[in-house]
């Protein structure tokens, strides 16, 4: 039995780099032909230019936050899809409302993968504990499992009583949810005196498995890795059985950029996460998740060779309201970049003496009251508002992805 979903996984990974970059030209190609949104977006793009890393990186952003606004001027999928209504088998609505199509290409969302690595195979039973009602988790983790030959319990979310006695009765051995649930599970099932024992692995998502919480389900007997999805996206990057890092999934090719930016940041940097879909269905290019992460130096023992990232580290939507005036991360990015001496910086937003105040707090290699002067007039002319600088020694800036960080204490 092999350890591995299939040969990609385990491949060279200069031959996936160049397979990847070949893909995201060919799905560019496709999207202009095919998507509305991508035809005007991406209209001065030539596909063949595409053949590196850096050239994929000048590639316009879009945005999940722009998603809403999109979608309304363009019902159901702003015109990112290549399907038409007639050809769908879903149309989602998440909160926002924000909608997604399902179709009928097998594993839309690339689950089985991830199922995979937490250890499901052909013949398993699974407890589908994600919801079913109106978004696309349950049916997303219910595609990979068939895709894998999995048999399905669609449990969804809620009545813990019947989810016991459904385990006891059916004996599933594995889980889809999050862990929180599968804990409230396992804690009723203690109560009602019912045997849960027949639940050997389980995937989750959705929320943060800490330690002490997997801990206690390896206890039970119960091996629980995570993987890191998106409705929009289908899965981004998978645990194996290593538990060191998220494996990133072969359907997507992952970027980390700075906020408020598309310029991709050296790896283990914390920065954003920019995704580009692989399925020819829904195309997302360059889609700016807004969740925080970094790539991973070296392979994962487990032996898969992608690319890991080190799962989500928080939020990359850092927007500050000071004095009335919205400060971006893009015009701090604009600050920054008028002045090529800094090689990091981040905007810290404090209250003292009941007043907002702005501090850029950078790294350079050589600092002059010249440069600190200059860097105030750029902040003032950019952001609108007047803000004080720091000079700081080299490397003593965080590496947490932060462009501005706001530590206002009111009380």
């Amino acid at each position: 039995m092999t350890n591995y979903y299939d040969e990609l996984e385990t491949r060279d990974q200069a031959a996936r780099e160049r397979a990847q970059i070949q893909a995201v030209a060919e799905q560019v190609a496709y999207a202009r032909s095919k998507a509305p949104y991508y035809e005007k977006l991406l209209a001065d793009v030539d596909p063949g230019s595409l053949t590196s890393r850096d050239t994929i990186a000048r590639l316009p952003l879009t945005r999940k936050s722009e998603m809403i606004e999109l979608q309304q001027h363009a019902l159901p999928f702003g015109g990112l899809a290549t399907v038409q209504v007639p050809e769908l088998t879903h149309l989602f609505a998440s909160p926002g409302p924000i909608y997604e199509p399902g179709t009928r290409r097998r594993d839309f969302w690339r689950m089985a993968r991830a199922m995979f690595a937490s250890g499901f195979r052909p013949g398993d039973v699974v407890q589908n504990c994600f919801s079913y009602h109106f978004v696309p988790a349950g049916i997303m983790l219910e595609s990979g499992a068939h895709a894998l030959g999995c048999g399905v319990i669609p449990a969804g979310t809620g009545q813990t009583e019947l989810q016991v006695q459904t385990i006891a009765d059916l004996k599933p051995n594995g889980y889809v949810g999050t862990p929180s649930f599968l804990k409230i599970i396992l804690e009723k099932a203690d109560a009602m005196g019912a045997d849960v024992s027949s639940l050997k692995k389980a995937l989750v998502s959705g929320e943060a498995l800490p330690p002490p919480l997997r801990e206690g389900f390896s206890k039970r007997g119960i091996q629980v890795l995570q993987c890191y999805a998106t409705a929009d996206l289908g899965v981004i990057a998978y645990e194996t059985e290593a538990m060191e890092g998220l494996v990133i999934d072969e359907g997507v090719y992952v970027e980390i950029v700075r906020p408020g930016t598309g310029d991709l940041v050296a790896d283990g940097e914390v920065g954003e996460v920019v995704v580009t879909s692989l399925n020819p269905d829904y195309p997302l290019i360059r889609f700016a998740t807004g969740d925080l992460s970094a790539i991973m130096a070296g392979e994962s023992p487990c032996g898969r060779t992608n690319r890991r990232i080190k799962g989500w580290m928080g939020r990359a939507d850092q927007t500050a309201k000071v004095r009335g005036m919205f400060i971006h991360p893009e015009q701090v990015d604009k600050v920054i970049k008028r002045h090529p001496e800094i090689r990091k910086a981040r905007l810290v937003v404090n209250w003292v003496n009941e007043s907002d105040q702005l501090t850029l707090q950078y790294e350079c290699d050589k600092q002059s009251p010249e440069l600190d002067s200059a860097i105030a007039q750029s902040i003032r002319e950019i952001c609108k508002v007047r803000g004080e600088t720091r000079p700081m020694t080299a490397d003593s800036l965080p590496n947490d992805g932060k462009v501005i960080d706001d530590i206002r204490k009111y009380d």
